[in-house]
């Protein structure tokens, strides 16, 4: 039997874990297992054996260090995940610390605002009672020369003058409801003293500060459409220009009682120094050209000195175009 050395053997391992013995004999013919004697075979089977017990300890080795790897990359996701989980509390803790704090300046702020508040509402329902106030005396005095409307931030009061049953100029006053009251256009005259009226009456009494504006104007319209008449229908009767100011509180003229005639000619200064009222305070006559008067000439000057105290400025020209007779109980 010839012998078989280690260094003449090859293994091939199948896919099937099948051992095949190639040899190389002296005829060059594969030699197989069945060649061989009984004596020989466990020899073979060992070694076939061995490498299938390498072959299994290496797939383990690979699968060990597959799944190492695996845990590697899990506690790594792991650690991530630990670290934004710990972010993610600091900005929880630090979100209800600012909402604690924002919460407490909320209510702080809320408490400090309710007797604001409270005051706002008073003041606005002072306010909402001065305007209806307004609305009240606008209708209720509608019909002596005072009307109006709302505006987006107020009234709009319109005050029609008229005189002896004439209609004369119409003015108006925006009035802002507000606290304070004030003023916000206007078109009264300069010469009407409106700024001391609403220092004396637009806080306290919106009544008495629309009461003494119409005086006011009522009482200039009516002085002026007085000497309006007297310069347009009277003007034969006058001797010169007629002389007054924008007010129309001071006038001054020349006339003669008989129009065209040879009567002696007077002088007439009318002074209003209540600048509410329509007739003058202070009246002087005096007659030109006559250093001593006539008895006659004298009571005709008194009479038209109290005529011109107690009748409107046209009338008593009217009474002269009627050539009416003296009234003696003007003249006591």
């Amino acid at each position: 039997m010839k012998k078989i050395f280690p260094e003449e053997m090859s293994f091939a391992v199948s896919t099937k874990n099948e051992l095949k013995l190639a040899t190389s004999s002296e005829n060059g013919h594969p030699l197989s297992l069945k060649s061989l004697p009984s004596c020989e075979i466990p020899f073979v089977l060992s070694l076939g054996g061995v490498l299938a017990y390498l072959e299994r300890l290496e797939t383990g080795r690979n699968r060990s260090h597959k799944q190492f790897e695996g845990l590697q990359r899990a506690q790594a996701e792991e650690h991530t995940l630990e670290t934004r989980i710990h972010k993610l509390r600091l900005l929880r803790d630090k979100l209800r610390a600012e909402v604690k704090q924002r919460q407490a300046r909320v209510e702080a702020s809320a408490a400090s605002a309710v007797p604001d508040q409270t005051l706002e509402t008073s003041e606005q329902k002072d306010l909402e009672a001065k305007q209806e106030s307004v609305k009240a005396i606008l209708q209720a005095y509608r019909f002596t020369g005072l009307s109006g409307k709302l505006t987006s931030q107020g009234v709009c009061v319109g005050i029609h003058t008229s005189f002896e049953g004439n209609l004369l100029d119409s003015y108006f006053v925006d009035l802002v409801i507000q606290k304070p009251l004030r003023i916000h256009h206007h078109s009264v005259p300069v010469f009407i003293p409106l700024e001391e009226i609403a220092a004396k009456y637009l806080q306290t009494d919106i009544q008495c500060f629309l009461f003494s504006l119409c005086e006011y104007l009522n009482a200039y319209t009516g002085r002026k459409y007085q000497a309006d008449r007297l310069q347009s229908d009277f003007a034969a009767f006058l001797a010169g220009p007629l002389q007054r100011n924008a007010l129309c509180n001071l006038l001054s003229f020349t006339y003669k009682v008989e129009p065209g005639g040879q009567s002696f000619p007077f002088c007439a200064r009318l002074l209003y120094k209540d600048l509410t009222i329509t007739l003058p305070t202070d009246v002087t006559v005096t007659c030109q050209g006559m250093d001593a008067l006539a008895t006659s000439w004298e009571e005709q000057r008194v009479y038209h000195e109290n005529m011109f105290r107690t009748t409107s400025l046209h009338k008593v020209f009217t009474s002269f175009s009627r050539g009416e007779k003296l009234d003696m109980s003007l003249l006591s």
